[in-house]
């Protein structure tokens, strides 16, 4: 779009759907991961493995905040 010099809000709202999208995508695999990875992790007798989980999940819930 820049290339082919379209006007300036036009790439400002293609830009916006692709960021929405990105966090629609996000959601989604953050809430798959949960359901399952997460959720055998801490269904596991390894205390590890769950502190391994909620950290994975606390770095990631961090990233998205900044």
């Amino acid at each position: 779009m820049i290339e082919e010099e379209r006007y300036c809000i036009d790439i400002l709202a293609q830009m916006k759907a692709i960021r929405s999208s990105l966090k629609s995508l996000e959601s989604k695999i953050l809430e798959e991961h949960l359901k399952n990875c997460v959720k055998k992790a801490l269904s596991t007798s390894s205390k590890k493995a769950s502190e391994n989980a909620i950290e994975e999940i606390l770095t990631v819930l961090k990233r998205s905040m900044s």
